[in-house]
């Protein structure tokens, strides 16, 4: 949908409602008071001819008004309709989300899709009313607001990790677009500076969320050193690669090593509670965009329900309300998890998978094997080979068949040569394609990957045994499966679920 597509009437019924559903979707500006706000804002709802939507928190804030201190738009799950989409809008806002423009500029942005900046700018501007520059700077100013508010971070600190480059800077910028500088948020919002302070963020999701079976899913398949599950049945790893059983949310957290410390995300009511214990906070706004990628949170699970309860599948969606497709902290490591995982158990490729993160990648935190000393899980502190680490890595007596070790040096070849990006930037079905022309990757490895890591919500592991078998036991014929359009991905998830 583009800026000029909102329509004002399902809009507005939607903020006299307070309607969830539409959160992240669009905000209210107020021309009275010169602020914009979420559908779900609690306060009064303005006169209908004082008010302007907008599709993106940028376009509102391009046009002057200012984030409502009241609902917060920082906190909104991110926009479904963004998410899902492969087209050239919805990856460049995915590479925003993660701080491409703030490393490379709108330049750099450009040339990661292979585009030109022109280009680039003239399609953002039809979309969302603004540009990628600007796109950028809000999400650096949300994320700084989240962070004075929320957090006892240093104002020096907070300027570096939502991505500017001066404290100087960062001054200035909220000053000129809020009115307001961010010691005046600050003592606002009571907080008070601590450097020792742990890092903790909420990432509000939009529910229902499952994340009981998402939790258990990704339990089943923790790389050791890597991540670790802890949970009811966390300890449970049995049957194929893509199998997931039923949990409940009670009790699960998911901790994992990332360049320069350690992250755990606990799953909460209403959001998931981010705990980051970084060494260097400037790629915070990467953590927080891959984190909200890996456990799904801007899923729409209305919308996913609404097609696919009229299926067959209709009492597995009913059953599991808000059941969500794992994602990815990295493309190239869930594709190196699928080529692995081919015709083995999920217990040995777990088992082949440390052993690779083992010889192969870095210690999280440079010259500290253990990561941080006073970590609650020092068990969790070495990151996944990058492509490149991966090709030079001694692959030799890992339990890997000479046939899988040519199929992963082929996949990081072409990865470390740019030919295939898994992070993003490449268009889905063009990304398959050339999985497809990697020696030992077929269709199955090619869907699995573009389900977790290039996030198509139509992608089918085509083949899959456990799919197989689940639609065999629930009487579901083969030619089912395009009834399940645009949402298959979601489909084997629920088929997965219910075995």
């Amino acid at each position: 949908m583009s800026v000029r597509e909102l329509d004002f009437d399902s809009c507005y019924r939607a903020v006299a409602a307070r309607d969830a559903r539409f959160d992240g979707r669009f905000y209210t500006a107020v021309t009275s008071t010169r602020i914009y706000c979420r559908p779900i804002c609690p306060a009064r709802t303005p006169a209908s001819r004082n008010v302007r939507f907008y599709r993106h928190a940028a376009s509102a804030e391009a046009a002057g008004f200012r984030p409502c201190r009241r609902c917060r738009p920082e906190l909104s799950p991110g926009d479904p309709g963004w998410d899902h989409r492969g087209d050239l809008i919805g990856r460049a806002l995915r590479l925003i989300d993660e701080g491409a423009a703030d490393d490379a500029g709108v330049a750099g942005l450009a040339g990661r899709l292979h585009v030109t900046e022109r280009h680039l700018r003239r399609l953002f501007t039809a979309e969302l009313g603004t540009g990628p520059l600007a796109v950028a700077r809000t999400k650096r100013l949300l994320l700084a607001k989240q962070l004075l508010t929320e957090t006892g971070l240093p104002i020096t600190d907070v300027a570096f990790a939502s991505g500017f480059g001066s404290v100087r800077q960062f001054n200035a910028t909220m000053k000129e677009t809020y009115g307001f500088t961010p010691g005046d948020l600050r003592a606002a919002a009571g907080r008070a500076a601590g450097a020792g302070d742990a890092l903790t963020l909420r990432l509000h999701v939009r529910e229902p969320y499952d994340a009981g079976a998402l939790m258990r899913f990704l339990a089943g398949r923790a790389v050791p050193g890597l991540e670790r599950v802890s949970g009811p049945g966390a300890s449970v790893a049995s049957g194929r690669e893509g199998d997931a059983g039923p949990g409940g949310a009670d009790g699960w957290s998911y901790t994992r090593a990332v360049p320069g410390g350690v992250i755990t995300l606990t799953p909460l009511p209403g959001h998931v509670r981010l705990d980051a214990r970084l060494g260097d906070t400037r790629h915070l706004a990467r953590v927080v965009a891959r984190c909200r990628r890996l456990l799904d949170l801007d899923a729409d699970p209305g919308a996913i329900a609404s097609a696919l309860g009229e299926t067959a599948l209709g009492p597995l969606v009913e059953a599991r309300p808000g059941l969500r497709v794992p994602g990815a902290w990295d493309g190239f490591e869930v594709a190196v998890r699928a080529v692995v995982g081919q015709q083995i158990s999920v217990a040995g490729a777990r088992t082949i998978l440390g052993r690779i993160a083992a010889r192969a990648g870095r210690p999280a935190v440079p010259g500290v094997e253990g990561g941080f000393p006073e970590a609650d899980a020092p068990e969790v502190h070495r990151l996944f080979p990058t492509a490149g680490e991966l090709l030079e890595a001694d692959l030799d007596g890992l339990g890997l068949t000479g046939r899988r070790t040519a199929t992963l040096r082929a996949l990081a070849e072409r990865v470390a040569g740019g030919e295939i990006d898994l992070d993003g930037a490449q268009e889905p079905g063009e990304a398959v394609s050339e999985l497809l022309r990697v020696p030992g990757i077929g269709p199955w490895t090619a869907g699995y990957v573009a389900l977790r890591a290039l996030r198509d919500p139509d992608a089918w592991p085509e083949g899959d045994l456990g799919l197989r078998r689940a639609m065999a036991c629930l009487g579901i014929p083969d030619d089912h499966v395009e009834r399940w359009r645009p949402w298959r991905a979601y489909a084997a998830l629920h088929l997965w679920s219910s075995e």
